[in-house]
């Protein structure tokens, strides 16, 4: 009986989670299908029809750019902090050498840096190498921000291996790349998964790098552009809250399909590691 009450009682704190954290994406949702007027007369009722114009105006050709963008910068930069992240995991996890300890350190200690205190000096070396209002400038920072947070979590899941398999395939003749790219990068699914979705999130959510080092509409990321829609539509609650929907899709897709890896990831590398 105690247990039968005990999950009782957990079941109800999670639904009242669920009613909490979830009637905000609901009430954007139904909200996203509403005229300006039906929303001015009444906020909190259903949809008396499905109004499709706030779609309209968020899939218009300069919003779907500040999508392009946005997605384009965010993969590049993922994929080159899982590659960078990964093989340096490698080397702090299985080899030994001299200062990998300190090495180590100097990178897990990028963490503790405010990203918002390098923004001048990033902003002076990115306008020095040619690359200010480019979307090829912006990726270099979202890689040196996401790379410490990665090496931590893929340096713990890396460390779990057993030696055992690595002393295996350097007797069968394997070299340490092919250990890495054959073994080692195909175990650690979960770590990529969770280092990905983290850095994805941050990537894609990003704002004030990209406002200081964009300055032309073609080149602006999806938070510059819905910046941009608020200004042109501030009184349109609804249509500003199907630009918010729309820009959220991407994440939460990509976090739902990948959230059982996501949490592997973080048992395996964070907290054994």
């Amino acid at each position: 009986m105690k247990k039968v009450l005990g999950n009782i009682g957990l079941y109800f704190v999670a639904v009242i989670f669920l009613i909490i954290n979830g009637y905000p994406f609901v009430f954007t949702i139904l909200t996203s299908f509403k005229s300006q007027m039906e929303y001015m007369m009444s906020i909190w009722s259903l949809p008396g029809k499905l109004f499709l114009e706030n779609y309209e105006k968020v899939l218009a050709p300069s919003f779907l750019r500040y999508f392009a963008n946005s997605l384009f910068v965010t993969l590049i930069a993922v994929t080159i902090i899982v590659l960078a992240a990964s093989m340096a995991s490698y080397v702090f996890a299985k080899l030994e050498f001299k200062f990998s300890n300190v090495l180590f350190m100097l990178f897990v200690a990028g963490m503790m840096i405010p990203i918002h205190t390098t923004l001048i000096p990033v902003y002076v070396l990115v306008n020095k190498l040619g690359l200010y209002n480019s979307l090829s400038g912006l990726i270099g920072p979202y890689v040196s921000f996401g790379l410490p947070i990665a090496i931590f979590i893929m340096t713990g899941f890396f460390k779990d291996v057993p030696k055992d398999v690595i002393e295996a395939a350097k007797i069968d003749g394997c070299s340490h790349f092919v250990i890495y790219s054959r073994i080692m990068f195909p175990l650690s699914v979960p770590a990529i998964a969770t280092v990905a979705i983290y850095n994805f999130l941050a990537i894609w959510n990003e704002f004030i790098y990209a406002l200081v080092l964009i300055n032309s509409a073609e080149k602006k990321t999806l938070p510059l552009g819905i910046r941009e829609f608020y200004g042109l539509e501030t009184v349109n609650i609804p249509g500003i809250l199907t630009a918010i929907l729309v820009g959220a899709l991407p994440v939460m897709i990509f976090y739902f399909v990948a959230q059982e890896k996501v949490i592997n990831g973080l048992v395996s590398g964070a907290v054994k590691g």
